[in-house]
């Protein structure tokens, strides 16, 4: 009977062993999942695509419908459309006009851009006639316009002035801009430091 109570006993023991081995065992399985679910690298849900990473951020400068005021509005875009020459697809896209419904773009309808190239820092804008009818406008519009071209362009670091040409000829209208592209530059810098 002494056997039968020892084996009984050792059985016993043995059971109870091998279930605090289970539970062990168990035990650092769950642990090795936790950790490994806290260090596991993050994927995102949708692949950055190569479009997606040649995107830039420009401004460029429209009027608030409301107040009148310039105001600026922030685009992405594809950077390779600006490789080549980034002066001139800025000034198309003011001439498109803008995105926001509370701006309303400055350079006359039916302004074509025929040209835009830099000189030792100088934009040379060549507009189409259609151009002309800023003159018409008032002589504030006006302002607000060549600050709307000189704003947008100066956001690049290589530009420190603005020409503008009506079908590759210079405009005596725009001549006497001139000294207003100057202060519009100089307000523009004071205002950015």
């Amino acid at each position: 009977m002494k056997t039968k109570k020892k084996t009984i006993f050792l059985i016993l023991i043995l059971l109870i062993i091998i279930g605090v081995v289970i539970t062990v065992i168990i035990k650092n399985s769950k642990s090795e999942e936790k950790i490994s679910e806290e260090f596991t690298e993050y994927t995102p849900q949708e692949e950055i695509s190569s479009e997606q990473l040649r995107q830039t951020l420009i401004t460029l400068y429209f009027e608030n419908k409301d107040n009148g005021m310039l105001m600026p509005e922030a685009r992405m875009i594809d950077s390779k459309i600006l490789l080549n020459n980034p002066y001139n697809e800025l000034i198309k896209l003011l001439v498109e006009g803008p995105k926001n419904e509370s701006l309303q773009k400055l350079i006359p309808e039916g302004t074509n851009v025929n040209n835009v190239e830099i000189v030792k820092g100088i934009v040379y804008i060549d507009f189409s006639e259609e151009f002309t009818k800023v003159g018409n406008m008032g002589a504030e519009k006006e302002n607000k316009i060549i600050e709307s071209i000189v704003n947008t362009l100066t956001e690049l670091t290589e530009v420190s002035g603005v020409k503008i040409l009506i079908n590759g000829e210079e405009n005596l209208c725009f001549e006497d801009k001139a000294v207003n592209f100057n202060d519009i530059f100089v307000r523009k810098l004071e205002s950015a430091t």
